[in-house]
């Protein structure tokens, strides 16, 4: 597996709306998307800045992935995303490298990407996401 650049950097957020505030009103960026994923239980916020997305996500269930992370952890940085040609190839070759997977096999994840997740426990603590055009 062999990145091509990060994709986006994922960030939790309690209140999307105040959140897109800031990103707008005080660093100048313009949110060009709002989308709700319903299986994944959030509502995101994309803005672009160079190469790289910022996600923000606001969880629509106290009980989903994110809801549980603000919970736990409070808002922040929730995950770094990285681009990658295959994101099934990439998720089996990081597997055969001893790395504990989230998702077996790519999923649809925002912007019609797909997705799929590598456990922070095997990654030195920070939630990854590999992100693929279909």
């Amino acid at each position: 597996m062999k990145p091509t650049h990060i994709e986006h950097i994922g960030i939790a957020v309690k209140n999307l709306e105040e959140s897109i505030k800031y990103y707008e009103e005080v660093l100048g960026l313009s949110c060009y998307a709002v989308e709700e994923v319903k299986d994944q239980k959030v509502k995101t916020a994309f803005f672009q800045i160079g190469q790289t997305k910022i996600e923000l996500l606001e969880s629509t269930d106290p009980e989903g992935p994110v809801g549980k992370f603000i919970e736990k952890k409070g808002e922040g940085v929730h995950h770094l995303a990285f681009a990658v040609v295959d994101v099934n190839k990439a998720l089996q070759e990081a597997e055969t490298k001893g790395i504990l997977l989230i998702d077996k096999t790519a999923r649809k994840g925002a912007e019609g990407l797909n997705i799929g997740f590598l456990h922070p426990k095997s990654t030195g603590g920070v939630l990854t996401e590999l992100c693929g055009k279909k």
